[in-house]
C-alpha cells in the first residue's frame, strides 16, 4: 500500500494551514509513522519554520510550490507512510495540483463570514476534483475558533450547506500554536500533554477514522 496522501488546502490566507500541517505531521511522526511534509507555499512558511530549528525537523520536509505536484508526489512518496501538503493561498493552479494529488483534502476554515464565503472556492477546486478522482475523501475542519463562541456554533452550522463532512475534532486558537511555531517548535515538542496536543491527537485520530 502507498503513502496516504493528504493536502491542506484554503485559497484564503490566515486559516491556519500551516500550523495544521506541521502540527498534523508531527503527530502522525509521534505515531511513527514516515511522514514528508510538502510545503507548496510560495511564501515558503513551514520552510522558513524549519530554518529556525535547533535539529532536524521529526518529518521530513521539502519545498515544492509547483502546479505539477500531483506528477511529483508519487516518485516523493515512495519511502513514506503519510505525504502531507500545505497548500498555498491565491493560487489556484498549485492548490488545484495539491487537491489533484491527495486522498483526502482537509479544509480549515476559520469561525468568520469571510473565511466561509471564500471557502466556496476551495469547495469548488475541491468538486472539480472529485469528477476525476472519486475515491478522494474531502473534510472541514474548523480552526481558531475562540472557545465556545457564537461564531464557532455558527460556522459550523453555515458548513453544513456545503455537500462535505465536517470534522467532530475543532483547532481552537491557542496562543501556545503561535509560540510553538514562532520558536520553530511542534505543539508536540513544545507541550506535549498540553491540550493543543491534544487537539491534533484528535484530529489523527479522526483521520484515521476516515481512512478506516
Amino acid at each position: 500500500m502507498g503513502a496516504q496522501v493528504i493536502a491542506i488546502v484554503n485559497q484564503k490566507g490566515g486559516a491556519g494551514k500551516t500550523t495544521t500541517a506541521i502540527n498534523l505531521s508531527a503527530v502522525l511522526a509521534e505515531s511513527r509513522a514516515r511522514v514528508l511534509l510538502i510545503d507548496a507555499d510560495p511564501q515558503h512558511t513551514a520552510s522558513d519554520w524549519s530554518a529556525m530549528r535547533e535539529k532536524a525537523p521529526p518529518f521530513v520536509l521539502i519545498a515544492l510550490p509547483q502546479p505539477i505536484l500531483h506528477r511529483d508526489i508519487p516518485k516523493l512518496a515512495a519511502d513514506y507512510d503519510f505525504v502531507v501538503i500545505d497548500g498555498p493561498p491565491r493560487n489556484y493552479e498549485v492548490t488545484r495540483s495539491a487537491i489533484a494529488a491527495a486522498d483526502l483534502v482537509i479544509i480549515p476554515v476559520q469561525p468568520s463570514g469571510a473565511d466561509f464565503w471564500a471557502s466556496r472556492e476551495t469547495v469548488k477546486l475541491v468538486q472539480e476534483a472529485h469528477a476525476f478522482k472519486d475515491t478522494q475523501k474531502s473534510v472541514f475542519v474548523v480552526t481558531r475558533k475562540k472557545g465556545q463562541t457564537a461564531l464557532g456554533r455558527d460556522i459550523r452550522e453555515a458548513l453544513t450547506t456545503f455537500d462535505l463532512p465536517l470534522l467532530r475534532t475543532d483547532i481552537p486558537d491557542r496562543i501556545a500554536y503561535a509560540e510553538a511555531i514562532t520558536n520553530g517548535k511542534t505543539i508536540i515538542e513544545s507541550q506535549p500533554r498540553g491540550p493543543g496536543a491534544k487537539d491534533f491527537r484528535a484530529l489523527l485520530a479522526e483521520i484515521q477514522e476516515l481512512a478506516a
